[in-house]
């Protein structure tokens, strides 16, 4: 199967809408999604700078929109 979408033609929004559609079928079943290693040594390092106060986390909606925003 494949499938063509008019990416010339698209938003950056619609584009972010799309790979949001994407990712929310893909990870239905999370046992299919296996993380790479390199993952646990990303959240380990965000993880000491948050407890450093270095970093400070933020809702996953809110983090949307501010991104959305920056795109817009």
């Amino acid at each position: 199967m494949s499938i063509t979408l008019p990416l010339a033609d698209m938003t950056t929004a619609e584009k972010l809408d799309v790979m949001e559609a994407l990712w929310k079928d893909l990870s239905r079943d999370e046992s299919k999604l296996p993380s790479p290693g390199w993952h646990r040594d990303v959240l380990e390092k965000r993880e000491a700078r948050r407890q450093a106060g270095e970093e400070t986390p933020i809702e996953w909606e809110a983090a949307k929109r501010e991104l959305r925003s920056r795109l817009r």
